[in-house]
C-alpha cells in the first residue's frame, strides 16, 4: 500500500508540474520541430547545389501542378544557381475523371515561354486503366516539340494484386502510345521502380525517377532519363516549393524525344 500511495503522490506532483509548465513544454516542442524542419531544408539546399554542380553538362527543368498555385510565368526563367530552366512538365489529369485545375493555363504559358513542355497523368491504382487513359486523352493535345505523355505511378493498389495493377499500367501505356504515336515515359519513386517495375514488362520504357536522398550517378545508375532530385526547390515566380529535375543529356538530345 505504501508503494501505491507513493506512486499516486508522484503522479499528482508530475501532473501539477505539467500544468504549471505545459505552455513552456509545448513551445519547446514547436521549437524543436521547426529546427528539424529548417535543418532538413538546408540539407536539401546543399543537395540541390551538389546536383547542379555535378551535372553541369546536363539540362534542368521543373514539374508543376495546381499545388504550385497561380504561377507568374513572366518570372519563371532561371534556377537559383543561375542555370536556365529548359523544360517544364505539367500535371494534366488524375484518375478516371479529374483534370488538374491549373493545367490549361500552365500548358499555354509554358508554350508561350518557349519551354519544352510535357504532360503527365497521376495514376490511381484502384481505378479503371482505360478510363484513366481516356481522361488524359480528353485533356491533352500534344503539339510539335512536346515531350511524350508521362504516367505517374507511386502507390500500390488496395483492392487488387500487383500483377493486376501492372496489367492495368500496360493497358494505359498501350492506349496512350496508340493514340499519340509516342511511347510514354514512366515516372515513379526509385524504391517503387526497384520493387515493382524493374522487370521485362517495362524494359522498353524510359523512366523518370524520384529520389531525394542520394546522387544517381549515370555510371552506376542506368535506369533513369529524368531524375527528380528535390521536392523543396524555390523558383522566382512560384510561391510554393517546386520539384527540380535533371535530364540525362543536352538540349538536342531532349528534343529528339519530342513530337515531330
Amino acid at each position: 500500500m505504501e508503494i501505491i500511495d507513493f506512486l499516486l503522490k508522484m503522479n499528482k506532483e508530475y501532473f501539477r508540474a505539467y500544468k504549471k509548465y505545459r505552455y513552456y513544454i509545448f513551445a519547446l516542442i514547436i521549437f524543436i520541430l521547426f529546427a528539424i524542419f529548417f535543418t532538413g531544408k538546408r540539407i536539401f539546399r546543399n543537395h540541390e547545389e551538389k546536383i547542379f554542380s555535378l551535372y553541369d553538362d546536363y539540362i534542368f527543368g521543373i514539374d508543376i501542378s495546381h499545388y504550385q498555385g497561380s504561377i507568374d510565368w513572366s518570372e519563371v526563367i532561371h534556377f537559383p544557381v543561375g542555370k536556365d530552366i529548359s523544360f517544364v512538365i505539367i500535371r494534366a489529369s488524375v484518375g478516371k475523371d479529374t483534370k488538374d485545375t491549373e493545367f490549361e493555363r500552365n500548358w499555354t504559358q509554358a508554350k508561350q515561354k518557349a519551354f519544352i513542355r510535357g504532360a503527365y497523368h497521376y495514376y490511381r491504382p484502384d481505378e479503371n486503366s482505360i478510363e484513366q487513359a481516356d481522361n488524359f486523352i480528353r485533356t491533352v493535345r500534344l503539339e510539335k516539340g512536346d515531350l511524350p505523355p508521362i504516367l505517374d505511378i507511386e502507390k500500390e493498389a488496395s483492392v487488387q494484386s500487383m500483377a493486376k495493377l501492372k496489367k492495368g499500367l500496360k493497358k494505359w501505356l498501350n492506349k496512350i502510345e496508340t493514340h499519340y504515336g509516342l511511347r510514354p515515359i514512366i515516372y515513379t519513386p526509385d524504391v517503387y521502380y526497384r520493387d515493382f517495375l524493374n522487370d521485362t514488362a517495362f524494359k522498353d520504357y524510359k523512366f523518370w525517377i524520384a529520389n531525394y536522398n542520394k546522387v544517381l550517378k549515370p555510371k552506376h545508375h542506368n535506369h533513369w532519363i529524368f531524375w527528380q532530385f528535390s521536392q523543396w526547390g524555390h523558383i522566382k515566380g512560384i510561391n510554393h516549393d517546386v520539384d527540380f529535375n535533371v535530364f540525362r543529356g543536352n538540349i538536342s538530345e531532349l528534343k529528339k524525344l519530342t513530337k515531330k
